[in-house]
């Protein structure tokens, strides 16, 4: 089993900043990618940022040059620091991993619980 934990989320105003944190733990071989989606009332979930093993990066147009996606190999951590935030990134934010389990190698895909950002006017 995997456990994500995630933390940085809150209420910000527009132009501010904020920083994710998503930490994974358990029974894991390897990570690959870790990523960023969030969920805006009466939308669905939506890609934000994904980073590889070896730190190739996939971003979502609508945060290109914002937001940028980093991870701590060593820590099983990945996070998203979030710049010039605007109102429409208003959503909630979930971590999702995929990666192998470390005894069976077998695949999975584990999301963390979210975290609600907030961005004001």
């Amino acid at each position: 089993q995997v456990q994500l934990v995630e933390s940085g989320g809150g209420l910000v105003q527009a132009g501010g900043s904020l920083r994710l944190s998503c930490v994974a733990s358990g029974n894991i071989f390897s990570l690959d990618p870790m990523g960023w989606y969030r969920q805006a009332p009466g939308k669905q979930r939506e890609l934000v940022a994904t980073i590889t093993s070896v730190a190739n990066t996939n971003y979502a147009d609508s945060v290109k040059g914002r937001f940028t996606i980093s991870r701590d190999n060593a820590k099983n951590t990945v996070y998203l620091q979030m710049n010039s935030l605007k109102p429409e990134d208003t959503a909630v934010y979930y971590c999702n991993v995929k990666g192998l389990y470390k005894y069976s190698r077998l695949p999975f895909n584990a999301w963390g619980q979210g975290t609600q950002v907030t961005v004001s006017t």
